[in-house]
């Protein structure tokens, strides 16, 4: 019986052959495999509730919170959404084959650069058995072949997951290696994996910034990072108070513990005593913890001291820094020193000081007049996403279809040589 490593060379081996069949698949071919696939999720939903149910046992006896429980817990409601998710996908157009741009030159060479596949994706994430899914469904729209290897938390809940999708590839005439799952939870599945360039493009994790840094460092093949969310909302001198409030207490509370939730409020000096007593009192209403700057302070009598560390903190809870500054430019230099480059925002009616912001804010996304927690796939547009790029190069901010594609060049003469 082969060992752990030989099994993962094995697998992404048979990945990299399923990724150059699945490169020249039809639309046709893809959607209707996403298609069977969703129908097989709900007409399956019990056996994936039955496997969820032996990880959430075993979740319980090891200790996990109830909030990770929670993301860990899949019932009939959450498996239709799931299932949902991929027709979305299905719906979207086909990145693959699209021309980006057309040019004839004076010789008469037509040059044209088409979006392919990247090839064959590995990812890496932490317990949301969604994502098997939704990992799948894009990788296998935009014609990638993927490697899977999902957290020992919802190994069950993926493993029946990852089941159904290959059968419905397997019915719609694809390759059955197209979308696999690692089904080992031993550490030394993942070293492996990340070590199997001959076979794997690129890798993307998701999942904490230990477990990012972690694969950055192991991995011999290029990793797309999102280190962490320390996203900012700036309320400017010229913002609509009523509006301000509303973001600000929406980016924080809406849902604390995920990447795009606020974790420090900026607020101008000149708004400052109208506004930090309203939004501290709406904020503590719902359950927050502040800590602010000294100026923070004088303006509310419930906000606790932030020191130095929690501007660069990522609380994931309810919990929010805030700091009064003099101008814009104050804020963007505090964005630039602490933010992570994942989404920051500014409420402003000021239509110079709102292109200022976008210009000088090097995030993924960067928002006038609305809430940090549109920083996601479905949100966007892409039907779901493998991921928030932080990176800088080939993609940033919420990865649908399109950032799965590269590109190649296609050349049509008509008998032409270079002299």
């Amino acid at each position: 019986m082969p060992g752990i490593e030989e099994t993962v060379v094995e697998l992404c081996r048979a990945a990299r052959k399923a990724g150059r069949s699945l490169a020249t698949a039809s639309t046709k071919e893809k959607n209707d495999a996403l298609e069977r696939g969703a129908a097989l999720l709900r007409a399956r939903a019990g056996e994936i509730v039955t496997a969820n149910r032996r990880d959430l046992e075993a979740g319980a006896e090891a200790g996990l919170t109830a909030a990770l429980l929670d993301r860990l817990t899949l019932t009939e409601d959450r498996i239709d959404g799931v299932a949902a998710g991929l027709e979305q996908v299905a719906a979207l157009d086909d990145p693959v084959g699209e021309t980006i741009e057309r040019w004839r030159r004076p010789n008469g060479l037509e040059i044209s650069q088409v979006r392919i596949p990247i090839g064959v994706i590995g990812m890496i994430y932490e317990s949301r058995p969604n994502v098997t899914a939704d990992a799948a469904a894009l990788c296998l729209k935009s014609g990638n072949a993927v490697v899977l290897k999902g957290g020992k938390e919802a190994i069950h809940s993926n493993s029946a997951i990852a089941a159904i999708l290959n059968d419905a590839i397997v019915e719609a005439g694809l390759p059955a290696a197209a979308v696999q799952l690692i089904e080992s939870t031993e550490r030394a599945a993942t070293k492996t994996l990340l070590k199997q360039s001959d076979y794997i493009d690129v890798i993307v994790p998701r999942g904490g910034p230990s477990l990012i840094e972690a694969i950055t460092n192991e991995s011999s093949i290029p990793v797309i990072q999102h280190y962490a969310g320390i996203c900012h909302v700036y309320v400017d001198a010229d913002a609509d108070l009523e509006m301000a409030q509303a973001i600000a207490v929406n980016a924080k509370v809406q849902r604390p513990g995920v990447c795009n939730a606020m974790e420090t409020l900026l607020v101008n000096s000149a708004v400052a005593e109208r506004f930090v007593p309203t939004v501290a009192a709406q904020l503590v209403d719902r359950g927050v913890e502040l800590r602010g700057c000294e100026r923070t302070r004088a303006l509310a009598t419930n906000v606790g001291a932030a020191g130095e560390e929690d501007w660069s903190t990522e609380y994931l809870d309810l919990i929010l820094s805030i700091r009064v500054v003099d101008t814009l430019d104050q804020a963007v230099e505090h964005i630039g020193r602490y933010g992570t480059g994942h989404s920051d925002a500014i409420v402003t009616d000021s239509y110079s000081n709102a292109q200022r912001f976008t210009a000088a804010v090097d995030s993924s996304a960067v928002y006038v007049n609305a809430s940090t927690r549109f920083t996601d796939g479905e949100m966007f547009g892409f039907g779901a996403e493998v991921g928030i790029s932080t990176n800088r190069l080939h993609a940033r901010g919420p990865m649908g279809l399109r950032n799965l594609t590269t590109y190649k060049y296609v050349i049509q003469g008509s008998g032409q040589i270079r002299e």
